[in-house]
């Protein structure tokens, strides 16, 4: 398992034991990280960090695309997973959308329910069909032409 990997299911692991326990999630990252009887990676705690930072904005964006499920009535494991994708989706610039997805489904796969995993593809997907596209940079991954900095230094 590759290491953003690891990072990634400890970060679910911190997510879903606050939750369960009903600790506030930053002060269990905190707890986690002093008594060192397992490393918390970098990229695990900054994921933490990223759901709790934005947890409203993420729940908001879940429950208004989840049809017909509320977050209240969605297995803990799969609001957690989710809440990692979405993070991963919106606000971590260096995760391509396609790894985000792939990663939280292979969560999903591994730890929660048989539909799990396609219920969380589907959610995630149609958030990221809500971002808007990257300037410039259409989906073909080819820059457009017409008006940009090659113009105007020529």
């Amino acid at each position: 398992m590759a290491a953003r990997s690891k990072a990634r299911k400890r970060a679910l692991d911190i997510l879903f034991e606050a939750e369960l326990r009903e600790l506030p999630v930053l002060g269990l990252l905190s707890e986690r990280q002093s008594l060192g009887e397992q490393p918390v990676p970098e990229y695990t705690a900054e994921l933490v960090r990223g759901v709790a930072t934005h947890q409203t904005e993420i729940d908001n964006l879940i429950s208004e695309n989840a049809v017909d499920w509320t977050l209240e009535r969605m297995p803990a494991v799969d609001r957690n997973v989710l809440r990692l994708g979405v993070y991963e989706l919106t606000w971590a610039d260096d995760v391509p959308d396609a790894v985000a997805i792939s990663e939280a489904v292979l969560l999903a796969q591994d730890l929660s329910t048989d539909a799990s995993p396609a219920f969380v593809n589907g959610l995630l997907a149609r958030i990221k069909d809500l971002k808007p596209p990257e300037s410039g940079v259409p989906e073909s991954g080819v820059p457009e032409s017409g008006g940009g900095e090659a113009q105007a230094q020529a």
